[in-house]
């Protein structure tokens, strides 16, 4: 029994526990904490600066230059002195923050002239629609005019109002191969003259011929000589008239190359005088192509003596088939 006694007795572990660190208590949280409050802190200072305009960022560097100052300034708009830089910039006592002058400024002065110029062209476009109704009517009270009624066309186009005095066959505006105005044709000539007087708008004269050539070809007189003296003396008959020399802008033949009837281009729909009273867009746009004027005190560039011909001069005879 003393034998089983023995076997019987308990057993008893011991557990010794070591000693280890002291607790954290969290402190390393605090410090990401901070960590991640000066990163999000940073990168808001990038995007304010990013976002800051010249005006605003000119205002808090002479906050910090002079801070008396500014605080003076900033408390003069409304009495609140609590708030030192309120709008920045030039304008220190602005309630809210400016914006880019520069880019404001032309944006609202490109509206503005874009503005402008459309109601230019909506006030020049009624102009001329008057001036056409006042040709019409000219026309029509004259019994001289009315009976060429027929040969006058009158439309708006892009560069302005157009008056197109047509030939027919039985009554031309010249004769054949001839630069010489018909009697009929130089009345109503000075007549559209005089009524032109009433706008200032630049004008250009064109002259038009057939597509029937000169037996001579374009080695002698064609019919881009011919169209050319056609419109200079139309332009006189228009000076005749009362208009001012100084209104003329542009004279040029342009012979056969502006067909009005292209399906016969030897009729005598394409024997035109054109008159175009100008818009500004077109007249701009001519005076753009036109050479600058040299200054007074520069000694003009030599240049080679060349023969010139002579444009203006008629051939006293025509050969047959000669041009329209």
């Amino acid at each position: 029994m003393a034998g089983d006694a023995k076997k019987l007795q308990p057993i008893i572990i011991k557990k010794v526990k070591k000693g280890g660190h002291a607790a954290h208590g969290g402190a390393w949280k605090i410090a990401y904490a901070d960590f991640v409050t000066a990163m999000m802190a940073f990168f808001l200072l990038m995007w304010l600066l990013g976002s800051t305009t010249e005006g605003d960022k000119k205002g808090i560097a002479e906050y910090f230059q002079s801070p008396l100052r500014v605080a003076m300034l900033g408390g003069s708009g409304s009495g609140d002195s609590s708030s030192v830089v309120r709008g920045g910039g030039k304008d220190l006592s602005r309630e809210t923050g400016q914006v880019k002058e520069g880019q404001s400024d032309a944006k609202k002065s490109s509206y503005t002239l874009r503005a402008l110029k459309e109601e230019q062209r909506k006030a020049e476009r009624a102009r001329l629609e008057q001036l056409k109704t006042k040709v019409e009517e000219v026309l029509a009270e004259n019994p001289k005019l009315a009976a060429l009624g027929g040969q006058i066309r009158l439309d708006m186009t892009k560069e302005g109002l157009r008056i197109q005095i047509v030939d027919e066959g039985n009554r031309p505006m010249f004769d054949s191969g001839s630069a010489v105005v018909k009697p009929y044709m130089r009345e109503l000539l000075q007549e559209l003259g005089s009524v032109l007087t009433e706008v200032p708008n630049r004008l250009t004269v064109e002259g038009h011929t057939d597509a029937q050539p000169f037996s001579a070809g374009d080695k002698g007189y064609s019919n881009w000589e011919l169209s050319a003296d056609r419109a200079n003396a139309s332009r006189r008959e228009l000076v005749a008239g009362g208009l001012q020399e100084a209104r003329m802008l542009r004279v040029q033949g342009l012979a056969a190359s502006k067909l009005l009837d292209a399906k016969d281009p030897n009729g005598a729909l394409n024997r035109r005088i054109s008159i175009i009273v100008m818009n500004r867009d077109a007249e701009d746009a001519v005076l753009k192509n036109l050479p600058d004027e040299p200054e007074a005190d520069a000694a003009p560039a030599p240049q080679e003596a060349t023969q010139v011909p002579a444009i203006g001069k008629m051939p006293q005879t025509q050969p047959p088939g000669s041009g329209r």
